[in-house]
């Protein structure tokens, strides 16, 4: 799993199969190693945060603060999300 970066106890990445044809851009997070069905978030065409589903039940408090951060590094998410799979594509 690509790491995209951590926050705190929690890691940001890509699965490195995310489905043919790709889905667009988004991360998954988990608290710890990665996790099937851990939380999504799309990251949108403007930079902005859009929760999938919270399947690795993050509090409600953490999670907010979480997407603030992916919110602000969404230009680094995208560029890592170009490098490994080479295109990006926005959910909207």
């Amino acid at each position: 799993m690509p790491q995209v970066f951590k926050i705190g106890a929690y890691w940001v990445y890509f699965w490195s199969n995310e489905n043919d044809p790709l889905e667009p851009v988004h991360v998954h997070v988990s608290e710890g190693k990665p996790v099937k069905n851990a939380t999504k978030i799309w990251i949108t065409c403007r930079g902005k945060c859009y929760l999938a589903h919270n399947n690795s039940n993050i509090p409600k408090i953490a999670l907010k603060n979480i997407m603030r951060i992916i919110e602000a590094r969404s230009d680094e998410v995208i560029v890592k999300w170009q490098a490994y799979f080479g295109k990006v594509d926005f959910y909207f």
